[in-house]
């Protein structure tokens, strides 16, 4: 800790994604053979029909700042998809464009919380979320659910966490890093604890809304009594694979965007224009365009299950959503693994990364001290060699 920093900088966690593909790149300069399983990002190539909307672009001079809350274009661009996939009505006045949802998320909890708020965040969570929520000076509270549940909160466990300094409720359906996905009938269920507390607002993050295996992706925005107090994330680093690109968006009632571009007018201004330009053409392709990336990311979900599952001590459930697996590796704790003592999950993480050459994500940074994340946007044959390695090493 350093005492010349202020206080705010010096009690932020570091991203544990980041910090482990980081150590996993220092590996791979050290010539290990290192396969990274640790990072939420396609390895697909954007589509060229989206690059040469971003070449257009800049052969058309977008190079000045853009609108603090977005082009006018692009919002209605979102609007759009908004009613055509989430059957939502927001208006260009309800929509904020920023650099990645990773702002959205910032930019409304800095407007949203003060000083000792409470934010429920049903456990695992996306890792940035308690971060993000401290640095705005609220309080996370997390409610833990197991693999039993498939890793969603009950409305039972909802009201219990909710008390008098409830602010916020934040979660993400597809779930990042579980691949949960809320039904319509459970988001319900939530909704009515909501509706009995009428001021907390809820922050649905849906950035993996196409990724999504059941079919059918429900908005908690578009249940009655809802739409007033929901922030609806989302952006283009998923589904189609933009994620340098970053560009994430909300749809929310008029007041809460107003302030968020009030507030991102004193940080960063508007997003990148040639983005913003590229992403009016992604937003008005149909998902069609797109399926070939879902129906891969389906097959690797179940190429990596069906390995996954042939290793003793490793608990499954299978995500509907979303490109992670979140096994439940509870089993090995208190064992030796070649004269390594596993005590937790970042131990486990660790022992995979320095035995295995294999990184992923220990889920004590989502909130779950006993499961791992393993990202399976990667190649088949990728994933089947990390499989084949962690089998080796256990």
């Amino acid at each position: 800790m350093n005492n010349h920093l202020s206080d705010r900088i010096n009690n932020m966690a570091t991203s544990a994604t980041l910090a482990m593909a980081a150590k996993a790149r220092e590996l791979r300069g050290q010539g290990k053979d290192i396969i990274g399983l640790s990072l939420g990002e396609p390895d697909f190539n954007i589509p060229d029909f989206i690059k040469d909307a971003a070449k257009k672009a800049i052969d058309e001079n977008y190079s000045s700042y853009s609108p603090v809350d977005g082009y006018a274009d692009l919002k209605q661009a979102i609007s759009n998809k908004f009613k055509r996939d989430n059957n939502l009505e927001y208006g260009l006045n309800q929509i904020v464009v920023s650099t990645g949802a990773k702002q959205s998320l910032a930019n409304i909890a800095m407007i949203m919380l003060n000083k000792g708020d409470e934010v429920v965040l049903p456990a695992p969570y996306w890792v940035s979320y308690s971060d993000i929520v401290k640095l705005a000076e609220g309080v996370p509270v997390e409610v833990p659910t197991s693999i039993d549940t498939d890793f969603k909160m009950t409305p039972e466990q909802l009201e219990a966490a909710i008390t008098p300094k409830t602010k916020m409720m934040w979660f993400s359906s597809p779930c990042n890093p579980s691949g949960s996905v809320y039904s319509e009938e459970e988001l319900k269920g939530l909704a009515e604890v909501l509706k009995k507390h009428p001021n907390i607002y809820v922050v649905s993050d849906e950035i993996y809304e196409h990724i999504n295996f059941r079919g059918g992706h429900v908005s908690i925005a578009g249940i009655e009594g809802m739409y007033d107090r929901t922030i609806t994330v989302n952006g283009v680093s998923k589904a189609f694979a933009m994620t340098g690109w970053r560009i994430g968006y909300i749809g929310a009632p008029e007041w809460i965007a107003k302030a968020c571009t009030k507030f991102q007018g004193q940080n960063t201004s508007g997003a990148n224009a040639i983005a913003q330009r590229a992403t009016i053409t992604a937003l008005e392709a149909p998902v069609s365009k797109i399926q070939f990336m879902i129906d891969e990311f389906h097959k690797r979900r179940d190429l990596v299950l069906g390995l996954l599952g042939e290793i003793e001590g490793f608990n499954l459930n299978v995500p509907e959503g979303a490109f992670y697996v979140f096994p439940d590796i509870s089993s090995f704790f208190g064992k030796t693994l070649n004269g390594t003592k596993i005590n937790d999950a970042s131990d486990f993480a660790l022992y995979l990364l320095e035995n295995a050459n294999v990184a992923t994500v220990t889920g004590a940074a989502f909130g779950n001290p006993n499961c791992i994340r393993i990202s399976y946007a990667a190649s088949e044959d990728e994933l089947k060699e990390a499989i084949s390695r962690i089998k080796a090493v256990l």
